[in-house]
């Protein structure tokens, strides 16, 4: 039975990519997994390839969702979306890494903040 972290986690994901598609990318992959880490998803935007971290909080006691993307967590991304790029023979290809942050919210719709290459 997955967690309510795993719940809300692929919760998240999901409000993501109805976000980035209605703002024209297309999702081509998702969770995809390596030694160094995961990337949630990974879209196109035009020509560019764009990896996805979706953070994703109920409340802020934990902290926000931004602050979570640590500098550790940057790296992990940054070597996972290479191993992407090179396992699918994209490597040429224009990419970036963006942030989702996603705030639930009790009553009304999610708060969603999209930060372009971090």
């Amino acid at each position: 039975m997955p967690s309510s972290k795993s719940k809300l986690g692929t919760q998240g994901e999901s409000i993501a990519a109805a976000h980035l598609e209605a703002q024209g990318m297309r999702i081509i992959d998702r969770n995809f997994h390596t030694r160094y880490g995961e990337v949630d998803l990974i879209a196109e935007e035009g020509d560019a390839i764009v990896f996805v971290e979706v953070k994703t909080r109920r409340s802020a006691a934990y902290g926000t969702p931004e602050e979570s993307v640590t500098p550790r967590k940057r790296e992990r991304l940054l070597l996972t979306a290479q191993t992407y790029l090179q396992q699918h023979e994209l490597d040429q290809r224009t990419w970036r890494i963006d942030v989702v942050a996603i705030r639930l919210q009790a009553n009304g719709p999610a708060n969603i903040n999209h930060i372009q290459a971090v």
